[in-house]
């Protein structure tokens, strides 16, 4: 695995590059050695966040922890990243595996829970007409129904866009490709 470490209003000192790659060394087994592991450290405040993504094949495995200590921030989100691989792990061997991950390790280790394989449910459908508006009318709309995404048809691109809130409290836009 290639390491990519970067920091937000931090310094990322040789002990802490150190023990982020020593503990994201553990799921070596899992991905081959040419998988880009992609790691931002940042303080805000007094949290300490670390966000991990790790993009394979088309599909990306993220985790994101935070913490009032740096360290403590790695071990959660470590903990994070190996309960996503357990979980999905027969979903991944399914549909993935084109060399990008390890299979053999899947099989080792396995409680009878996790043996099971859950199925997404979807439980609800809607549709509904998608209006021409701008991003700023799209976001208006979002706040005005309480949602945490609004899918809308651009005016200014003439593309369908998805407008969503961020954790850190701004928005983000999302322009599909086809």
């Amino acid at each position: 695995m290639k390491f990519i470490v970067s920091g937000k209003n931090v310094e990322i000192t040789e002990p802490l590059r150190n023990r982020i790659v020593k503990k994201l060394g553990k799921l070596e087994k899992f991905f081959n050695e040419d998988t880009d592991v992609y790691v931002t450290m940042s303080v805000e405040k007094s949290r300490h966040i670390v966000e991990v993504t790790i993009p394979f094949n088309g599909v990306v495995l993220r985790a994101e922890e935070a913490s009032d200590d740096m360290y403590s921030s790695i071990n959660m989100v470590i903990d994070k990243l190996e309960g996503q691989i357990r979980r999905h792990k027969t979903r991944l061997k399914k549909r993935l595996f084109d060399g990008a991950i390890k299979t053999e390790y899947f099989e080792q280790g396995t409680s009878r829970e996790e043996e099971e394989e859950h199925e997404f449910k979807v439980v609800r459908t809607k549709k509904f007409s998608i209006k021409p508006m701008t991003v700023e009318e799209a976001i208006l709309q979002m706040n005005l129904l309480g949602h945490q995404f609004f899918v809308f048809f651009n005016s200014d691109t003439e593309e369908t866009n998805v407008v969503y809130k961020r954790k850190d409290g701004n928005y983000g836009l999302i322009e599909p490709e086809f």
